[in-house]
């Protein structure tokens, strides 16, 4: 399973040759500059803080597949990228007053517009839901909209971050899995990863991020580790070692 570091920083591309690499949108848009990556990364959309603050959608999705462009022709290796798809937790539907069936429809139809935009570009399928039976009808709308999951490369599991320990997303995992998909999960965690890796074949975490908050600077000029390079990358080494005991880490 491919481990994807999530990170805060766009000049972090540049300093990380060997490990791939998660970014945001929210962090590179309206940038006058981009770095050149030496890593292979994949970008978020953002869509978690997108709805949270705004309730929807602000970013229209030529405005979105035109910043995707850009990536791709000045940052460059980038492996895939998410849609502008709707997260399902209860206070974001809470946030927009609509349903998780709404969300799941609208994260296809989103899917299905930046391909007619850019059937270049290295989109992937985000699965939405809450349940299990949530997610294996959010798989079955995009089925019947086209879009043969067991073909794409790779499928993402959305809503699932905040409670990726749980039995319940173990199984959803499995069922999804079980339909031959290669999944990837989002800000799955270590105590997700122990309960499921095999059914991943990528995911990613900033998790080392919020366990730096907590951890004096390794340097007068760190107030705290929540965004050092150097606390990033043994949080990574270490996440490899538990998944594949007895391995080289990755070079760093």
């Amino acid at each position: 399973m491919k481990m994807y570091l999530g990170i805060h920083q766009p000049t972090w591309l540049t300093r990380i040759p060997d490990i791939p690499l998660l970014l945001s949108h929210r962090r590179l848009a309206g940038r006058r500059t981009l770095p050149r990556a030496v890593t292979t990364w994949a970008l978020d959309s953002g869509g978690f803080s997108e709805l949270q603050l705004h309730g929807g959608w602000h970013t229209p999705a030529p405005s979105y597949v035109h910043a995707v462009r850009r990536y791709t022709t000045e940052i460059g290796n980038l492996a895939w990228c998410a849609p502008q798809d709707w997260m399902c937790e209860p206070h974001i539907l809470k946030r927009t007053g609509l349903t998780v069936h709404e969300h799941q429809r609208r994260t296809v139809q989103n899917l299905l517009r930046l391909r007619d935009l850019a059937p270049e570009l290295p989109w992937v399928p985000v699965l939405q839901g809450f349940t299990p039976p949530d997610y294996e009808r959010c798989a079955d709308l995009y089925e019947r909209a086209g879009i043969n999951l067991d073909a794409e490369p790779l499928v993402g599991v959305g809503s699932v971050c905040r409670r990726q320990h749980t039995a319940e997303v173990q199984q959803i995992m499995g069922t999804l899995a079980a339909r031959g998909l290669r999944l990837h999960g989002f800000g799955v965690k270590i105590s997700g990863l122990a309960r499921y890796a095999d059914a991943l074949a990528s995911s990613d975490s900033m998790a080392w991020s919020k366990r730096g908050r907590h951890v004096p600077g390794c340097t007068p000029s760190h107030r705290s580790e929540s965004n050092c390079i150097t606390f990033a990358l043994a949080w990574h080494r270490q996440v490899q070692e538990r998944l594949h005991p007895g391995t080289e880490p990755m070079a760093c």
